[in-house]
């Protein structure tokens, strides 16, 4: 039986608040959030976020999803002869997102196999303006732009939401395979 993670629109509220207002998703794991700035080359000729465009700001919170779990793609290519590639995707777009905005883009496994996983993904206006972000004391640089610390963090409307599915094969081949149990259990903390 497949699982659906469905979400409504969140009013501003925290990070942790938005966390727990969505629950703990798929296998008890919260959900991990990554702030990223919509620039020039992300718009379409309307202006607003081309679209496709979602998929890459959902690869870069994976990512760095993967990464805060101590799994990095490289060293996972190099220590195990495999990858991680997309096999499917569902998405749908609620709200557009437009130049200079502040969005949070969440990711959490909704389920695990043995060879691949779906990862249900979120983007959400942040609910700080640019303002706010640059003068916050408490501030992290991501790249050249100013965004709160994880705690201060406030989610606006939901943008879009999707699931990935992702196979795990063997890069020199790309047959499928088995994720190493290392992996799982790094997934599963």
């Amino acid at each position: 039986m497949k699982k659906t993670i469905r979400a409504e629109p969140v009013e501003a509220c925290s990070a942790h608040a938005l966390r727990q207002a969505q629950g703990e998703r798929g296998l008890g794991q919260r959900v991990f959030s990554f702030p990223i700035r919509v620039y020039w080359e992300d718009t379409d000729a309307g202006g607003i976020v081309f679209y496709a465009n979602y998929l890459k700001f959902f690869e870069r919170a994976r990512t760095e999803w993967l990464r805060s779990l101590g799994v990095e793609q490289r060293r996972l290519r190099e220590n195990t002869g495999g990858i991680f590639v997309v096999g499917e995707t569902t998405v749908r777009y609620h709200r557009a997102a437009r130049l200079d905005d502040e969005l949070l883009v969440t990711a959490a496994v909704q389920d695990m196999g043995r060879a691949s996983l779906i990862i249900a993904q979120q983007a959400f206006l942040h609910g700080n303006g640019p303002a706010d972000a640059a003068s916050s004391p408490q501030s992290a640089r991501i790249g050249s732009s100013a965004f709160p610390a994880a705690s201060d963090r406030k989610a606006g409307p939901l943008l879009c939401e999707g699931n990935i599915r992702i196979g795990w094969v063997e890069a020199s081949t790309m047959k499928p395979a088995r994720i190493p149990a290392t992996i799982l259990e790094a997934l599963k903390q």
